[in-house]
């Protein structure tokens, strides 16, 4: 599968573009980050892996760091304060993640 063409896999840059611009505390930041890049990465290698059970495993991997992408999210997000973009896309990217994962 060409990563071009791999839907999810550009979302996932995307979402890591947009994490880069976000202003969170030192030591949330670096979590988020490496967390966010996980997530490409994971996607890229699952993509090149020869069996449905290697795909899928890099594939839960990725969703696992798309979940701690969301709870840093809702860590700093106050209640009732309107979502931030990069919010509504880790949940695009979430919903991308839980097919791959439950489809393979």
């Amino acid at each position: 599968m060409s990563l071009a063409n791999f839907r999810s896999y550009q979302l996932a840059v995307q979402f890591y573009r947009e994490a880069t611009q976000v202003k969170l505390p030192y030591h949330l930041h670096d979590q988020f980050l490496r967390a966010a890049s996980s997530i490409a990465l994971n996607l890229a290698e699952g993509s090149a892996k020869g069996t449905p059970k290697d795909r899928t495993r890099f594939y839960r991997i990725a969703l696992g760091s798309q979940r701690e992408c969301s709870a840093v999210l809702d860590l700093v997000t106050q209640p009732r304060q309107p979502e931030i973009k990069i919010s509504g896309l880790c949940d695009q990217l979430g919903a991308h993640l839980y097919k791959l994962v439950h489809s393979s």
